[in-house]
């Protein structure tokens, strides 16, 4: 392992995930990048219910949307990896998760990804996808997905 992404995400198996992939990376010296991804669903839903307000005039950008989560990262980052001597990189995308993902372990130049998964039996991913099911298949690399 060269280089490695953690997908950080609100669950609470994130931090371990996180704190995994920085104990692991930090043994073979390894470079680490935290990417949070906010769903193109989960970013419109925000918007909505913040300009659903009637007295406030609020809107929500997407500009907010990717400062949130690159935060968002550097937060997880901050409290999970604080005693680990690892130096990490945080980002912060909007759009499609297994895209962002796919792309964001390309330009960083990562072998390897931690991700969280859902348990789903396998007609649900038939019929609803998985996002770490289609980065196991899509990616070149190692794919490291631990579930709640």
């Amino acid at each position: 392992m060269e280089h490695a992404l953690a997908v950080v995400g609100p669950d609470d198996v994130t931090k371990d995930l996180v704190r995994e992939a920085g104990e692991l990376a930090a043994g073979v010296d390894a470079g680490l990048t935290l990417l949070c991804v906010t769903s193109e669903d989960e970013y419109a839903e925000e918007r909505e219910a913040l300009e659903s307000i009637p007295e406030a005039d609020v809107s929500y950008s997407v500009e907010q949307a990717l400062e949130g989560a690159r935060s968002f990262a550097k937060d997880v980052g901050i409290e999970v990896l604080g005693e680990i001597d690892i130096e990490y990189e945080t980002a912060g995308a909007v759009g499609d998760k297994t895209d962002i993902i796919l792309d964001g372990a390309k330009n960083h130049g990562c072998d390897h990804i931690f991700l969280t998964g859902q348990r789903r039996s396998p007609t649900g991913k038939a019929i609803f996808g998985d996002v770490a099911q289609r980065i196991i298949l899509d990616f070149g690399g190692p794919v490291t997905v631990v579930t709640a």
